[in-house]
């Protein structure tokens, strides 16, 4: 399976992450420079569920490129993109190679195209008709998995500080509620983005793929990793504080005792960010 490189759509303004006088520019910063200890992450739960090698594995919406790099190690990977910004940084500072510029909308692969694919902090960036099961599931190869890990709307601890914008309440509100009630006061100038994150809960994600997928949560996990110190799970300032404060009063303990990875009121409403891997039905 050969991929070309395809780069000929056009960015003609400096994206906002780019931008140093955006208020969340070291938010994103950290979490660029995170990128490829996010990628081993998810490396460590795809690894539970697969041999990691030689693997054909499609990276959508792949971002800053450094999961990408991890997979590419044993496995062929392509690097999928809507950003050309983005892919030229993936070429320039982790050398790949295998990157696709295009939207998830008309994905150009084959049925039974990839042993894995990868959705990591995307789908709540783009329509629901963009990313279909059915689509999802052509792809896959018949012992197929998908990563797909996405903050949590109804989490607590988001409603009282947005993953994307730092702000309360705005988790729980839709895309255009957002546009029309934050950003039209607050960043005007980005009152016309596309990719504007409108935040998933666990019964809409059972809902979109649970006639198609299985569906496992890896909750136990992604918090034992964060209080073991991975830098590579949570990057915002309030989240970090928290993780300060909680393991100073040491009640991380009891989060860790009390993280679980069933469809019930822990992850409902207090995971944060919601760790997935989908199997074909």
């Amino acid at each position: 399976m050969e991929m070309k490189s395809d780069l000929t759509s056009k960015e003609n303004i400096k994206p906002a992450w780019l931008d140093e006088d955006h208020p969340n520019f070291e938010r994103w910063k950290r979490g660029r420079e995170l990128s490829v200890l996010r990628g081993r992450f998810v490396l460590s739960i795809v690894r539970e569920y697969m041999t990691c090698r030689k693997l054909k594995v499609l990276d959508l919406g792949s971002g800053e490129g450094g999961t990408s790099k991890v997979f590419s190690e044993d496995n062929f990977v392509v690097s999928f993109d809507i950003s050309t910004i983005r892919l030229k940084r993936q070429a320039e500072n982790f050398g790949l190679i295998n990157i696709v510029c295009g939207s998830s909308s008309r994905l150009p692969f084959k049925e039974k195209s990839f042993d894995l694919i990868i959705i990591q902090d995307v789908i709540e960036h783009i329509n629901q008709e963009s990313i279909k099961a059915e689509k999802l599931y052509d792809l896959l190869k018949e012992n197929g998995v998908i990563y797909l890990s996405t903050p949590n709307k109804y989490s607590l601890f988001n409603m009282i500080s947005d993953p994307h914008w730092g702000f309360p309440i705005i988790a729980v509100m839709n895309r255009e509620s957002i546009r029309k009630y934050f950003l039209k006061y607050f960043r005007k100038n980005e009152v016309n983005r596309q990719d504007i994150a409108q935040l998933l809960s666990l019964s809409e994600i059972k809902k979109r793929f649970e006639e198609k997928f299985l569906i496992e949560l890896n909750t136990k996990k992604s918090v034992s990793e964060l209080f073991n110190g991975n830098k590579g799970i949570v990057w915002s300032n309030f989240h970090l504080g928290l993780i300060k404060i909680l393991i100073s009063l040491k009640l991380h303990r009891l989060i860790i005792r009390f993280a679980n990875n069933n469809f019930g009121f822990v992850n409902k409403f207090l995971t944060s960010t919601f760790y997935i891997v989908m199997r074909k039905k």
